[in-house]
């Protein structure tokens, strides 16, 4: 066994049908007394619902949370917490509201507590990103990992089953990329494989039936464990391909990981073939050289795009999109600095057309 260090992340979890019953009590362990409510637009009804549940422990809702966290957002939010006085944040929604909760709590140090309604798993990191001039930017602290997180899976029955798909999808992004982090230990391996599985297995039965609980239920608990991954180690390739994307072209989140993820294990597949094949295995597959198909085969069967030509990606912009992101590479065990850059631009070419990987 390879020597590793491991730090475990001090949140609390309390998972389980119902469990946004216990909202009171968790607020009241974090000593809050004035909770701004933050969410999406189009979840402000959830919102509203939370905070009438607070009643006067909610000092307001800002509900203007978007994608990729712009910085004149974030910056509005702050002024909004500072204005009411709150001492503690609560999210309610998916990686876009918490996103937009990590932004506070950078600037303030105001502890956050998440209730997950997609499978992003953010909230099981430390990782923040800001969107400022067209660039996201990334980043790692401690404050802002939400204190507590609350997983009801009665809260995801509303979600609907396409982006269900693609959200769990970039749950399993999360994982697979922890199982060949250059700071990964046998940990992170056994819930990253564990995570993988339990998204693979859910994601079918969501689509058949999507008020089915227990099949919600295992895709959240997959998605906190792939969140929990991400939160312990670094982020390679599909990530950084991902940010360039996302952040400077304005793809929607999910479903750009959704389409690179399978591109991004193709690319590594040599240079990580124990990694790979753990992530066939928890998908059902019995090589390691399946992985990538599978993946893309778990997206198309279920109605996900696999191109990003069909997610809003312009083929004039796969050049820029390449330049971008070989400028500041993340670690990958293939590497994909500049000397790899047409390399790079041949992987977005294929993502774009949506050629399935084998």
């Amino acid at each position: 066994m390879k020597d590793f260090v491991y730090n475990g992340q001090p949140s609390r979890v309390v998972f389980g049908s119902g469990s946004l019953r216990h909202l009171e009590r968790e607020i009241e362990l974090l000593g809050a007394r004035r909770a701004l409510v933050l969410s999406t637009p189009e979840q402000i009804d959830q919102a509203t619902m939370v905070a009438e549940r607070l009643g006067p422990r909610a000092s307001g809702i800002f509900a203007r949370a978007v994608m990729h966290v712009p910085i004149e957002t974030a910056r509005e939010a702050q002024d909004e917490a500072l204005r009411l006085g709150a001492d503690c944040a609560v999210v309610i929604g998916g990686g876009s509201t918490t996103g937009l909760g990590k932004a506070i709590a950078l600037e303030s140090g105001l502890p956050i507590l998440a209730i997950p309604t997609t499978y992003a798993g953010s909230e099981m990191t430390p990782i923040y990103g800001i969107t400022e001039a067209g660039v996201k930017k990334t980043g790692k602290d401690p404050r802002v990992l939400p204190r507590t997180v609350i997983y009801d899976p009665e809260l995801t029955l509303s979600l609907p089953v396409a982006f269900s798909v693609t959200s769990g999808i970039n749950a399993i992004a999360h994982a697979a990329e922890g199982l060949y982090a250059q700071d990964g230990n046998p940990v992170m391996d056994l819930m990253a494989e564990e995570g993988i599985r339990a998204i693979g297995e859910a994601l079918p039965l969501i689509g058949q039936r999507p008020q089915d609980l227990a099949a919600r239920s295992e895709a959240l608990y997959g998605a906190w464990l792939c969140g929990a991954v991400l939160g312990n180690v670094g982020m390679a390739l599909h990530h950084k391909l991902c940010h360039t994307l996302g952040g400077s072209f304005n793809l929607p989140h999910a479903e750009v990981h959704t389409v690179v993820l399978p591109h991004a294990i193709a690319f590594n597949a040599a240079a990580a073939p124990r990694a790979v094949a753990r992530i066939a295995r928890a998908l059902g597959g019995a090589d390691g050289g399946s992985a990538a198909a599978q993946l893309f085969d778990l997206a198309l069967r279920n109605g996900a795009p696999v191109a990003l030509k069909d997610i809003g990606m312009q083929v004039g912009n796969l050049d820029q999109a390449a330049d971008l992101a070989v400028r500041n590479p993340y670690w990958n065990p293939r590497p994909f600095g500049p000397a790899q850059r047409n390399e790079i631009r041949d992987l977005l070419q294929r993502a774009y057309e949506g050629v399935r990987p084998s």
